[in-house]
């Protein structure tokens, strides 16, 4: 392709001018290297650009033509060269962001609605259809952002954390295990366990606290909303284990009961994944900040 940006400023600096030598000097070149480069695109598509006799210069049909493509196009280049000064600077960007825990949605909602107070020119979205895929999703590209309780060593992916919580046991306030200060694996053994549609390795309840007992509970039932988990504890079709910052709004219900699971309780860290050379960005550190207050511990 031989036509550049250079030929379409230089030939609307000279319009706009109406000589060669305001429009050299507009451009920062001398006269010599300005002729010769509107020479040099004559030549080359063997056409007149400009009538030579004429004071102030004027325009040949394929003149008027590249005229015409200059303001569509420089206009274009210009603002691309604008936003992209303003992404360097983190002022403009995305974040698409993939979500590892379900109960995460309820936390995330507020979240997100101060962020998009504070940085409204950023693309936010939630990426619903990588969430258990989600860590090969940002190394690609594919999403900013995943919330994560699972950090893995990647040379080029950071883990920045948000905040400590504790997955406490959930049942009606009346359940026959509120006699129980501490939960034990073989106290579920005869229980409807109620969890998320999420694969058993993906769910602590299971990976860290029945399996390496050896427990199966009697049933277990699933459900996408955590609203919905909580109805079905509370009208005692079962029990549940949800981390401590979903239940704390919700507590004051006074409807079911908690308790920690085993001797030490059942405690794990949330963190946000990142690509390394993302982690620096202003709206990134931005997120970050107000995730880390979110964690179930205020209300904006």
């Amino acid at each position: 392709m031989y036509l550049e940006l250079r030929h379409l400023r230089s030939l609307l600096a000279i319009r706009e001018t109406g000589n060669l030598a305001r429009a050299a000097e507009r451009l920062h070149v001398t006269q010599s290297a300005l002729s010769h480069q509107i020479k040099s695109l004559e030549q080359h598509f063997d056409v007149q650009l400009f009538l030579r006799n004429s004071k102030p210069l004027c325009l040949t049909p394929a003149g008027h033509r590249l005229i015409e493509l200059a303001g569509q196009v420089l206009p274009l280049v210009a603002g691309a060269e604008h936003e992209l000064q303003r992404v360097a600077r983190g002022e403009l960007g995305r974040l698409h962001i993939a979500i590892e825990c379900h109960a995460c949605f309820e936390w995330l909602a507020p979240v997100l609605s101060h962020y998009r107070q504070q940085w409204p020119q950023i693309e936010v979205d939630i990426r619903v259809g990588v969430s258990f895929e989600a860590l090969p999703a940002l190394r690609k590209g594919e999403v900013d952002l995943v919330i994560s309780s699972d950090p893995v060593r990647c040379a080029d992916l950071k883990f920045a954390t948000l905040f400590r919580y504790e997955a406490l046991l959930v049942m009606a306030a009346d359940h026959a295990l509120t006699r129980k200060r501490r939960i034990q694996p073989t106290d579920l053994v005869e229980q409807t366990l109620i969890t998320y549609p999420v694969n058993r390795q993906r769910l602590d309840v299971f990976s860290r606290f029945l399996q390496p007992a050896g427990i199966e509970p009697a049933a277990v039932r699933q459900s996408e909303l955590t609203s919905v988990i909580l109805l079905l504890v509370t009208s005692g079709r079962g029990v549940a284990v949800l981390p401590d910052w979903v239940l704390r709004e919700v507590a004051a219900a006074n409807q079911f009961t908690t308790r920690p699971l085993g001797r030490r309780g059942m405690k794990g860290t949330l963190y946000a994944a990142l690509r390394k050379t993302d982690f620096a960005s202003v709206y990134v550190q931005d997120f970050v900040t107000l995730a880390r207050q979110g964690g179930g511990q205020i209300s904006f």
